[in-house]
């Protein structure tokens, strides 16, 4: 599940290639699971938090621990009760570069990157709501990877042709969801040494 992706492109480049208005001027760069990311929704370019928060408690007290970000909303989970919601309501889409995911044995796993040939920004199809813990927050929506992508994990975002922005925002939850299918256009895969976890 993609838990790393990256935005290249300032705000206004982004606001201008989807022709929408709006700030998120602070979101950009590597994007982490609870940390701001772009998306556009409702016709506006907006910053939101990656990932619905979902409230645990701590075993040993009974207490409220700290939320967890769940940044990765499966395709065949979006009629549960955690995600039906947004899934019907409130779709929106992810601009990014490229996404990573871990490679590797455990302890050493390095990030290998994933992004559209030939494209310098693109969108993955995503979910977003109201947080009381963190206000705005959105989740990417995932299915089962197909093709070369297949090598690196068993699923993948599911990445939107710009024909289909309209219909992954504004149509049916049905006629959504036959948009979520594995890409069937060339990736390109990048396997690096960077570390998955990098140590300051």
């Amino acid at each position: 599940m993609c838990n790393l992706y990256r935005m290249a492109n300032s705000a206004t480049e982004v606001a201008r290639m989807f022709s929408v208005e709006g700030d998120a001027s602070n979101a950009g760069g590597d994007v982490f699971p609870g940390y701001p990311g772009m998306v556009v929704a409702g016709g506006t370019l907006q910053s939101m938090a990656w990932g619905f928060p979902l409230v645990m408690k701590s075993k040993k007290t009974g207490k409220p621990l700290k939320p967890k970000p769940v940044n990765n909303a499966r395709t065949d989970k979006l009629d549960s009760f955690f995600w039906r919601h947004s899934f019907e309501e409130h779709r929106c889409l992810i601009p990014l570069s490229a996404w990573a995911e871990a490679e590797g044995p455990r302890g050493s796993m390095t990030r290998t990157w994933q992004r559209v040939a030939g494209e310098e920004v693109f969108a993955v199809a995503g979910i977003w709501r109201d947080s009381d813990e963190w206000g705005r927050c959105y989740s990417m929506v995932m299915t089962d990877a197909e093709g070369p992508s297949k090598s690196v994990h068993n699923r993948m975002p599911v990445i939107l042709r710009p024909e289909t922005y309209k219909t992954w925002q504004s149509a049916s939850a049905d006629e959504a969801r036959a948009l979520c299918v594995a890409y069937d256009g060339d990736l390109e895969i990048n396997r690096t040494d960077e570390p998955w976890f990098r140590r300051n």
